[in-house]
């Protein structure tokens, strides 16, 4: 276990919500809650520098086990120093299990308790992951929080196939606190159990019960109804401990990250902006523009006046509609860079908002009318 105090502190709390503020400290610094990580699957936020994810505002990244593992390998980051210096980032880095993976590459693996025999999508070849393996590769990055393998089921599933999946993320979790990590690391377990809330209950309790640093809430946003996914932001929190951070996995929209908050969840992830920006979709406040469209040709503003990004700051939409037309790779730096600036300041502003009593669950701060439009 970790010798570093991975210490969560709240430092304020919602007066009508669940939502709180805080501090989660880690080895390579503080990271302030409510807080969106970018994500950096193979050690890169896709398209941006160390320094340009930087200027956003983020002060933790998420990078995934199992993609670092195919390439370049952990041996070589290891030998570099590990994922800080490899990819030039001193700040927190959450590392995922691979777990999803389990979900993704569905046609490619075969799953047994032992652990989940892949095909490589690179080249075809054999890979064997077990939760022992996985603590390995995620010990050789040097992270700062370790996720632990978990089997995450299709939505699609039914009740005997998620308790089956939540048995074996139980016993996988088991096997992982009880590898060594380095002495400065974090594991966080992770909540599965679907749509059925008995089962979802039945995980949190165990998770909990290793008492951990911190916790995970997986197996949302996988494909399922919307309705369901707020089914689950509302209805785990209550079985989670109070002083320990919460993390929800894979949720990036405006409304559900404000829903999360207000249930008292801390971190937050999603591919969506950079995945958005790489096909010229910018976020301005809760809506998306699609920049490759002719309006843009000659509209010679930023994509938002009050953001003060680099993008915004630098270049108009025009420019950024001209780039991505002509297929120019700064089209989807600018745009990427912009989005996740964007997803940033939401945190940052709902955070403001906490501490001065006017957060809500339908929190828009940029309307004029909102009793938060001073955090925007």
């Amino acid at each position: 276990m970790s010798n570093f105090n991975f210490n969560f502190e709240i430092k304020a709390s919602c007066n009508k919500t669940s939502a709180r503020t805080g501090v989660f400290h880690t080895p390579h610094g503080r990271v302030e809650t409510p807080r969106f990580m970018p994500v950096g699957t193979l050690g890169t936020v896709k398209g941006l520098t160390s320094s340009q994810i930087n200027s956003t505002g983020a002060s933790m990244i998420l990078s995934n086990t199992f993609h670092l593992h195919l390439q370049p390998g952990e041996k070589i980051i290891k030998e570099s120093g590990g994922l800080h210096n490899f990819m030039n980032w001193d700040k927190p880095i959450l590392t995922d299990s691979g777990g999803y993976q389990v979900f993704s590459l569905a046609k490619l693996n075969n799953v047994t308790d032992e652990g989940v025999e892949f095909k490589n999508p690179r080249d075809g070849s054999q890979i064997f992951l077990s939760p022992d393996k996985v603590m390995e590769i995620q010990r050789d990055l040097g992270s700062d929080v370790v996720m632990a393998f978990d089997h995450c089921p299709s939505h699609m599933s039914n009740q005997n196939e998620i308790e089956a999946s939540l048995k074996r993320t139980n016993l996988w979790l088991e096997r992982c606190v009880n590898q060594k990590l380095n002495s400065n690391q974090a594991l966080f377990g992770i909540v599965q159990g679907g749509k059925y809330p008995h089962l979802r209950e039945m995980s949190a309790k165990y998770v909990c019960s290793f008492d951990l640093p911190g916790i995970a809430v997986g197996g949302v946003s996988v494909g399922e109804s919307i309705d369901l996914i707020h089914n689950v932001i509302n209805f785990i929190p209550k079985f989670l401990p109070l002083h320990k951070p919460r993390y929800l996995m894979g949720i990036g929209s405006l409304y559900e990250i404000a829903l999360a908050v207000s249930n008292g969840f801390d971190l937050f992830d999603c591919v969506l902006p950079t995945r958005l920006g790489r096909h010229g979709t910018a976020f301005f406040n809760d809506e998306r523009w699609n920049l490759r469209n002719a309006r843009f040709r000659n509209d010679f503003e930023p994509i938002d006046k009050t953001c003060s990004c680099e993008t915004c700051k630098s270049y108009s939409r025009a420019y950024l509609h001209h780039l991505i037309r002509n297929d120019e790779l700064l089209g989807l730096t600018l745009i990427s860079l912009h989005n996740i600036s964007h997803l940033i300041r939401y945190t940052n502003s709902i955070s403001k908002a906490i501490q001065d009593n006017c957060f809500t669950i339908d929190f828009a701060p940029w309307k004029r009318s909102s009793i938060a439009h001073h955090t925007w």
